[in-house]
This record gives C-alpha cells, structure tokens and sequence, in this order.
C-alpha cells in the first residue's frame, strides 16, 4: 500500500545488532530452578546407590545371624566384629615372627591351647578337621589355625597328625584381649571363627567329640555355611596359598 513501509529497517554495518545472532536453541535458554533441583537430586541418589555397593561385606552374614526370619536359631554365638589387633605379638614354632595380616584373607577356624595339647585341645582340632572337611567346594574358603598360648612344644605325635594347621604361637594374656570366651568358661573351651578381614565375629560353644555326639558339628557346620553363603558375593576360595603356612 502506499504510504506504508513494510521492509526491514536497515541496519548499519557493524552495528552490535548486526554482530549479535539472535539466541532462540534450547541450550541457550536458562534451565528452571525446578530442573536444578532436579538434577541435584538425582546426583545424590546415585551417590547413594554407589555406596550401597560398596558395602556387600556389611549386608552379608549381619543379615543372615542379626536380620534373620523368625525360627532360624543359631548354635554359635554371633560376636560384633573386633579387628584382629596390629601388634599381636605371633610368631611360628621356629621363633620366626609374624605380622597379624598374615591371618588375613581367609576364613578361619582357631584352636586355642597349651603346646602340650590336653583331651580338649586334641578334641577341638579334630572337630577342627573334619569341619573344614564336610564344607565340600567352600572348604578352600577356610583355613586352620591353632594358637598356642604358653612356652611348651607340641609333640612330635600331635603335629605329625596335623594336616594345613597353621601353627601360631601368642602370649595367652595379648590373645585374650582380642578373643574371650562364654562367661565363666575359658579361652580353650572354644572355636572361633574370623573373617577374612581378620575380624573376630563368632565363637562355638564347646563341642564334644563328634564320635560321641554328632550333632554338635553338625550345627556348627550349618553355622559355617550361612556364613560362607552369605559372604560368597565377596569372598571367593584359592587363597590358601597366599601366606605361608
């Protein structure tokens, strides 16, 4: 029409409106607070799930002996968790001297006795054996141990019947600040049972020879499974070789 002006105003050469393209994509618009927040969240909550990873070991055997459903009973008591100490003073029958990470890594089924090794001590090393034994496949999961407590030598008899024993000798007052017994009982009466990060977590009520009552080492044994089967995500066998005996 006449009179009207319908084209584009010119712009001046270099002008800042000529330089300056117009910012109308998606990445150049401003995110809402709300999506922020968002975000946020959602940074945290993946944090959260990535550290429930990390703690399988936790979870494991707390939920097979703590959570547990009702009617499951335990014949061994669950002990909370305690370290093996860093300077318990162990050393081998040859006087050579060992550090406690030397313990780790595996599960382990301790003995505690005199070097002379009275009826109890035989009884628990033989419970000892043949619990590793019935464990079938997990049996490599699982190590044997025996601490002695005073200055006396095993006979030869006693250790020529042992078979993967890792004999370790400790003063009987540094062991007992790390492993205790049932009250009013002693530290020979039991078995322990650590964890493969050297953690002390259940203790075997004294148990007769399997000769004259099996059942005893059968529940033990059923304890040793839950344990093995709920730690079976972390800890894996063929590891026996990796400390000296």
């Amino acid at each position: 029409m006449s009179g009207s002006n319908s084209s584009v105003p010119s712009v001046p050469p270099g002008s800042e409106r000529e330089t300056a393209p117009l910012g109308m994509t998606v990445h150049n618009l401003a995110l809402p607070d709300v999506a922020q927040a968002r975000q946020a969240r959602g940074r945290w909550k993946m944090l959260m799930v990535l550290a429930c990873c990390a703690a399988p070991v936790v979870a494991s055997y707390f939920t097979y002996f703590v959570i547990r459903p009702e009617g499951r009973s335990n014949f061994s008591d669950l002990i909370p968790v305690r370290a093996i100490p860093a300077q318990l003073p162990l050393t081998r029958l040859s006087g050579e001297t060992i550090p406690a990470t030397a313990l780790k890594d595996q599960w382990l089924v301790v003995v505690v006795s005199g070097g002379a090794c009275d009826e109890r001590c035989e009884n628990n090393l033989t419970v000892q054996a043949r619990l590793r034994e019935t464990l079938g496949r997990d049996k490599d999961r699982v190590d044997k141990v025996w601490f002695i407590t005073d200055e006396a030598e095993p006979s030869a008899a006693t250790l020529a019947a042992l078979q993967g024993v890792q004999v370790v000798r400790v003063p009987r007052s540094d062991l007992a600040q790390w492993l205790q017994p049932a009250q009013g009982g002693a530290l020979e009466d039991h078995l322990y049972i650590i964890d493969p990060m050297g953690q002390w977590m259940m203790r075997a009520p004294p148990i007769p020879s399997p000769t004259v009552d099996p059942v005893p080492s059968a529940k033990l044994k059923k304890d040793m499974e839950r344990l093995l089967r709920a730690s079976s995500s972390w800890d894996q066998p063929g590891r026996l070789t990796k400390h000296e005996r």
